[in-house]
């Protein structure tokens, strides 16, 4: 097997194909550029992290920047000169962004204006660390650099086992970790997602998660890449803008990623009945599972929303939903990619018959080799040779994998599991209810029980015994939420996610509760 990669820098690639065609498209900053452009700053900032800033072979460059085209130009100079792209969740705190800093040993930072506080706070904490100012094209220590820098006199010589990108997972359970992404899984999960979601030199896409995220990153912008597509990044999610892209004409968006809060936001906004989605071809959510209402939204519209699932840790696409089987197989997760093996296992690691829900697991050439310089976290995220996902979930007999909840987010109230998602998708479904979201809390009787925390439209009100009233129906006993707040927004994760530690921090602030 040739380890080499015969041609690891896609821009280049496509400059030398289409030079012509257009790459990127900046909402925020109004800035587009053909692949040749792309290709010719890619090339300088390379030049200039070499030459001015010292950056060499496996040397960390990190980002702390909102969305734009800038942070696809880190990504891909990166390769030509052997370096490790590491972009920076700016929603943590200046504490969190140093101990990222520190553990990733960065040589460079290249911040946004809106960040030069926390960068500062970062660089103090590392005297050795290189501060690079940008500013959506204007004047920036990183303009400057692109523009007085000389040709790359030489490329560097990557590996498909190579780390390409170190994405730090969002430390809700504990401290961040920086699970390694190589070229390898990258160019792999590419494959998969031009096979099952039909991405081609003609997509079209649009990306509103942060690019810090392994869903803003690559699905569905770096697939594009791959293919020679168009992508179109918005500086940060707007319902209403996500929306308004979607259907503009021009735009003709064929291809978009979200998660089900993004989705879920959109079908509230008042032009969402008349809003013109026939341009798109495949709209995936993933993250968690997807409420039925949202489903059904979307496709009372023609969208079928194709649901998938996957992680940091494996490049993104899992599983995937095809178009043919959207309606039939409402609400599962899809089949297995191509490239990639999958198994629900008890927590003995035995697997499971069809249809039991267990612990999903996946090996394959699209799976992180572990966490930078964490061996301990990297033994206890794999057991012989399979990735532990940490999603509970089921297959039935035709291979349908069903994401039943976060293995860590199930409950159990006298001696049942209740799996909050279940419990979530029935409170999707009450009159008045915008969003709803349910963790597992402690009671001297059952052990634990359900309290549903909910947004409600404007004038609606709901209690404990109207919410069981209304789950009764649906539900078994056991599963049905024993408290009820109403509350004016959930705290969400940066990727859009509803966070469950927030609520569970929130519950127990409350102190003794009936």
């Amino acid at each position: 097997m040739i380890d080499r990669c015969a041609s690891p820098d896609w821009i280049a690639q496509h400059a030398l194909w289409s030079p012509g065609k257009i790459a990127t498209i900046d909402l925020h900053s109004g800035r587009r550029w053909t692949y040749a452009e792309l290709d010719g700053r890619c090339e300088r900032l390379a030049s200039f992290l070499s030459a001015e800033c010292g950056v060499s072979v496996g040397d960390r460059v990190g980002v702390l920047a909102h969305n734009s085209t800038d942070l696809f130009e880190v990504q891909f100079a990166c390769p030509r000169i052997g370096a490790i792209f590491v972009p920076l969740n700016w929603r943590l705190a200046d504490a969190e962004m140093r101990q990222i800093a520190a553990d990733a040993g960065l040589s460079v930072l290249i911040y946004g204006p809106e960040f030069a506080p926390s960068a500062r706070a970062v660089a103090a904490a590392s005297p050795r660390l290189r501060l690079v100012s940008v500013r959506d094209g204007a004047g920036s220590d990183y303009e400057t650099g692109i523009a007085e820098a000389s040709p790359l006199p030489r490329r560097a010589q990557v590996r498909y086992g190579d780390v390409w990108t170190i994405m730090y997972t969002s430390g809700t359970t504990g401290r961040p970790k920086g699970a390694m992404i190589t070229y390898g899984m990258v160019t792999f999960s590419a494959v998969n997602s031009m096979m099952k979601a039909g991405v081609s030199a003609g997509s079209r896409g649009l990306t509103f998660l942060p690019l810090f995220h392994v869903g803003g990153l690559y699905l569905m912008a770096g697939f594009i890449f791959h293919a020679g597509g168009t992508n179109t990044v918005m500086r940060s999610f707007d319902p209403a803008e996500a929306l308004a892209a979607l259907s503009d004409p021009e735009q003709r968006i064929t291809h978009v990623f979200g998660v089900p809060t993004n989705f879920l936001m959109m079908t509230q906004q008042e032009g969402f009945a008349a809003a013109d989605l026939s341009a798109i071809e495949c709209l995936l959510v993933g993250g968690a599972p997807c409420p039925l209402s949202v489903l059904r939204s979307f496709a009372d519209k023609g969208v079928r929303i194709r649901q998938a699932w996957g992680m940091t840790e494996t490049t993104t696409l899992g599983t995937m939903l095809g178009a043919d089987r959207a309606v039939e197989k409402l609400g599962s997760s899809g089949l297995p990619v191509m490239h990639a093996e999958l198994r629900i296992e008890d927590e003995d690691g035995r697997e499971v018959p069809s249809g039991a829900v267990g612990q999903l697991v996946i090996r394959g050439p699209t799976v992180t080799p572990g966490y930078w310089r964490n061996e301990s976290e990297t033994a206890r995220a794999f057991r012989d040779g399979w990735f532990l996902t940490g999603d509970a979930a089921r297959i039935d007999a035709e291979g349908f994998v069903t994401i039943v909840d976060r293995w860590k987010d199930m409950y159990i109230s006298g001696g049942e599991n209740v799996y909050p998602a279940e419990v979530e998708d029935v409170l999707h479904r009450m009159d008045g209810v915008i969003s709803a979201a349910v963790i597992g809390v402690p009671d001297p009787k059952w052990g634990e029980v359900g309290c549903a925390y909910l947004v409600t439209r404007e004038g609606v009100t709901a209690d404990a015994e109207q919410v069981r009233a209304y789950c009764a129906a649906h539900l078994a006993r056991y599963k049905l939420p024993r408290h009820v707040r109403v509350i004016d927004s959930l705290p969400l994760t940066a990727a859009g996610k509803v966070s469950k530690p927030d609520l569970r921090r929130l519950f127990a602030a409350e102190g003794e509760v009936p």
